[in-house]
């Protein structure tokens, strides 16, 4: 190659280099100016949501009326029972990251490219807020990206427990139905503080998709999903035994049944994957030498000498366990978060 296409070949990777630097640049720029600021909602509670408005416009669109549901309550006005269930389903290490669980976004894209769609998100606590209070429900990178910054500055600038107070609160929970305080007297006829058990648990596996998941559709899957988790709340020490048979009986499905099904998945998750490459054949024995006979004119060497004492093998080490807070398991029968709202 000659002098003069070196130099043009080097032009253009510098230009390239600049320009991806250059776009990157205002990508980020674009994202900085975006994101809204939160620090308002520390004591102040938002009078709208972008979920709330787009409901709005879609039922202007199709010349009906929007009855809009929504009364706030405090988090200790909403009871404990939906607040742990809506953790353990939705985000159970929603005390331990920081606005985004890298962890399950990285399991919810291998679960994309194994079902070849976008079906599972891997969002927290904290970015769904972010989506329910500022962006929409189109998948988009673009939107992902806002979502994720938007989530960071939530938890800069708010608690844990104000991020969970507003999230239940602003949350879509049916056809015009936002926050827990008018779910539960929509779907159950009394106010949030009074959920049972049984109750919080069709709240929570209802988030996802409240108009395919809503708390009165009662069937095989949605019973057993909202069986686990009173299983777990019982196992964390939540409700009693008595609270688990009743809400169990609530939920028609027989503790049995979950256990059963717990322990499926949890063998399905032990299988370890095929290897990338294939094994390596077995190195074959190889044979044990014949002795050659000692010429009978020749004495047998003496035997080696042991020491009387060998020396001891030094003691393998030990652990020692302390009391620690264990992260939770994705395995819906193993440990719970940590801390409990």
């Amino acid at each position: 190659m000659s002098v003069a296409r070196k130099q043009q070949a080097l032009r253009i990777l510098r230009w390239s280099g600049e320009g991806t630097l250059l776009l990157t640049a205002v990508v980020a720029l674009a994202v900085w100016w975006s994101v809204p600021n939160v620090a308002a909602l520390r004591n102040e509670n938002p009078t709208t949501t972008a979920f709330i408005e787009l409901r709005r416009s879609e039922a202007a669109a199709l010349h009906r009326k929007f009855n809009l549901r929504w009364q706030w309550r405090s988090l200790p006005h909403i009871s404990r029972y939906l607040r742990i269930a809506v953790v353990l389903a939705e985000d159970y290490r929603f005390y331990e990251h920081a606005g985004a669980d890298w962890t399950a976004m990285y399991h919810a894209a291998r679960a994309n490219w194994a079902q070849g769609g976008m079906r599972a998100g891997g969002s927290t606590i904290t970015q769904q807020l972010a989506k329910n209070l500022y962006l929409s429900p189109q998948r988009s990178l673009w939107r992902k990206v806002r979502e994720l910054a938007i989530a960071d500055q939530l938890e800069a600038e708010l608690t844990k427990t104000r991020i969970l107070e507003l999230y239940l609160n602003v949350v879509e929970w049916g056809d015009g139905v936002f926050g827990a305080e008018a779910a539960a007297k929509f779907w159950f006829g009394h106010n949030a503080a009074a959920l049972t058990p049984a109750q919080a648990a069709r709240l929570a596996v209802a988030l996802p998709n409240p108009k395919l998941r809503s708390p009165n559709r009662q069937f095989g899957n949605l019973n057993r999903k909202c069986a686990r988790l009173v299983l777990r709340m019982h196992r964390m020490g939540v409700i009693s035994a008595a609270e688990q048979a009743q809400a169990l009986q609530d939920l028609g499905v027989a503790k049995a049944e979950v256990e059963a099904n717990e322990a499926a998945d949890a063998a399905a998750e032990r299988k370890t994957p095929p290897p990338a490459d294939p094994p390596s054949a077995p190195t074959p024995a190889q044979p044990t030498p014949t002795p050659t006979p000692t010429p009978a004119a020749e004495p047998a060497a003496p035997p080696a000498v042991q020491p009387e004492n060998p020396p001891a093998l030094p003691p393998a080490p030990t652990t020692t366990l302390t009391p620690s807070t264990v992260a939770p398991s994705t395995n819906p029968g193993s440990d719970q978060p940590s801390v409990v709202p």
